[in-house]
């Protein structure tokens, strides 16, 4: 197996020949995906997502793809290629389209829909191309062809591309329910088709890699689902992802079989049901739907809500709910239902709100006590299966964190794939095939771009780090007034704290060590302020240190007068 290496060189100008991979996301994480395949000179980008902050990025609201490697060579890129209408896929393409408008987009109709709805709010008018399974479509050198998989969105596609240097089959997101909601079946006679013309890459979702068998069908959910409507008291309030239209479909069928009425929560639910709904992706019967003006009107055992937030997210209506800063208040005879699973890393958001709606009186139903979420990526028994009938020559692990890399890198290795092979990467490392044959040659930046407000890639680890300090530890500001000519203190020291928890009356004894210095540093010729601000700052921060077990934030101010 190849593995990644911290030193890796920069790569080699890209062979005549070949073709080129590089993930600039996705690798070693669970979100951010977007490849980047080049031949000929020519660039296709498949997926363009964004991947949400976790607690020691304060302040962020998305994580972007760096863009840098392409960013000379926007005019190169052919099209984005887009397997399904996930943030984590979709999100980030709003960013790169303000730097090249006319990149086309292609996708399915529901994720150019999606999308499309999404760039309206950004005031972008995208160019699209709408293509469906078992269509093969040419963009410059890359001859593609898109097969139908089935995943927890509708309309999901894996697309095959071909070029002269090989064929490359990228799965997208996938699993193979045998029984899915909306008929749509993983095209695994597609799949095998390839496998006999030869597939020369295949590079397949991992996240579930490391769970035995296989993912339980959608169907499976429903009368769990009715369960929770015949038992709940009074409201019931259903949580999930913006774009799971199966799950909320269920919820619509099971709020007319109980005789409520559905209101939908929250400005991404409103806008993606709306869309699955005039694209008729989603049946709402008639009379079922109430404004969220009329909820006051509507008793609470005749009504469900449907909104955002079963990940934690803090602005999201259902954490607002929990917090009591959202106009609906949880009561307790009202039934909380979390129809999805964990992202890795929302643990401890989720369970904040869990305790949050369970202190207020709800009860609340989620997955670790009902089956009433299923996963959207296949666990390890279907992965065997598209190894099996797909038999590539050389195997990527794509969409995963490092546990689900290396474990769908195992599975490849028992189906036979050869360990030289099989290519473990992460972000940034290039992978070249030539000859049929996959290697890493080299890596290329692609490290974290944050969205703070209007302000993207302004953020850096530095701002974060400093963020953390302020959050954990607070801070101390000492203002002092220098004589110009002297650099005797003339005025202060003045110290102001928040959040670092040492009461004022304590810092009488760090003033006069302050002072002791600044009247040595005098007496020693030292006026240059940046030198004084920074025995002021070791001064400070050694006592506190010494005192408190503390490292906050110290900021010197010093005025010359």
């Amino acid at each position: 197996m190849s593995h990644p290496h911290p030193d890796l060189p920069d790569p080699p100008p890209p062979p005549d020949d070949g073709l080129r991979i590089v993930a600039l996301g996705g690798l070693g994480e669970i979100g951010r995906n977007m490849t980047v395949f080049e031949h000929g000179g020519r660039l296709l980008v498949v997926d363009c997502g964004v991947l949400f902050p976790e607690t020691e990025q304060p302040g962020v609201d998305l994580i972007l793809p760096d863009f840098d490697y392409i960013r000379d060579r926007l005019g190169d890129i052919e099209a984005i290629i887009l397997t399904h209408g996930h943030e984590d896929h979709i999100g980030a393409v709003p960013y790169l389209l303000r730097e090249r408008r006319d990149i086309p987009l292609v996708g399915s109709r529901l994720t150019l829909a999606l999308l499309e709805a999404k760039l309206t709010e950004h005031r972008i008018k995208p160019v699209t191309q709408v293509v469906a399974e078992g269509e093969r479509r040419g963009f410059g050198p890359f001859d593609c062809e898109f097969l139908a998989v089935n995943h927890s969105i509708p309309d999901a596609l894996a697309v095959a591309v071909r070029t002269p240097a090989g064929l490359v089959l990228h799965t997208g997101d996938f699993k193979m329910d045998q029984l899915p909601l909306d008929g749509r079946l993983t095209d695994l006679p597609g799949f095998a088709r390839l496998g006999a013309e030869g597939i020369d890459l295949l590079m397949s979702d991992s996240t579930n890699a490391e769970v035995p068998g296989f993912v339980t069908s959608e169907r499976n959910i429903g009368p769990v689902v009715d369960e929770v409507f015949r038992t709940a008291q009074e409201r019931l309030i259903v949580a999930c992802f913006a774009s799971h239209i199966h799950r909320v479909q269920q919820v619509l069928d099971a709020a007319v079989a109980n005789g409520r009425k559905v209101c939908f929560v929250g400005r991404s639910m409103v806008r993606n049901m709306g869309v699955a709904r005039e694209l008729g992706y989603l049946n709402v019967p008639d009379g079922v739907m109430v404004d969220q003006k009329e909820l006051d009107d509507i008793p609470g055992d005749r009504l469900v809500l449907v909104c955002t937030g079963s990940q934690g997210e803090p602005m999201s209506a259902l954490s607002r709910m929990a917090n009591r800063d959202h106009s609906i208040r949880i009561t307790e005879r009202d039934t909380v239902m979390l129809a999805s699973s964990l992202i890795p890393g929302n643990e401890t958001a989720v369970n904040r709100v869990i305790n949050g709606l369970t202190r207020w009186g709800a009860r609340v139903v989620h997955k670790g006590n009902a089956l009433v979420h299923v996963s959207g990526h296949a666990s390890a028994g279907e992965l065997l299966y598209v190894l099996n009938v797909t038999k590539p020559a050389n195997f990527m692990p794509i969409h995963g964190e490092w546990r689900h890399l290396r474990a769908h890198a195992k599975l490849a290795a028992l189906t036979g794939v050869p360990e030289e092979n099989i290519v473990i990467a992460e972000d940034g490392v290039v992978v070249d095939l030539v000859d049929g044959r996959a290697q890493i040659v080299g890596a290329v930046p692609a490290g974290y771009v944050y969205v703070d407000g209007l302000s993207v890639g302004e953020v850096t680890e530095t701002s974060l780090k400093d963020r953390r300090i302020l959050g954990e530890e607070g801070f101390i500001s000492i203002v002092v007034g220098i004589d110009s000519t002297s650099g005797k203190l003339v005025a202060g020291p003045e110290i102001h704290a928040r959040g670092a928890g040492i009461l004022n009356e304590d810092f009488d004894e760090v003033i006069a060590r302050i002072e002791d210095v600044l009247r040595d540093a005098a007496g020693d010729g030292v006026n240059d302020l940046h030198q004084l601000s920074q025995l002021i700052r070791r001064t400070v921060g050694r006592w506190v240190s010494d005192n408190y077990r503390r490292r906050p934030m110290i900021i010197p101010v010093v005025v010359e007068v």
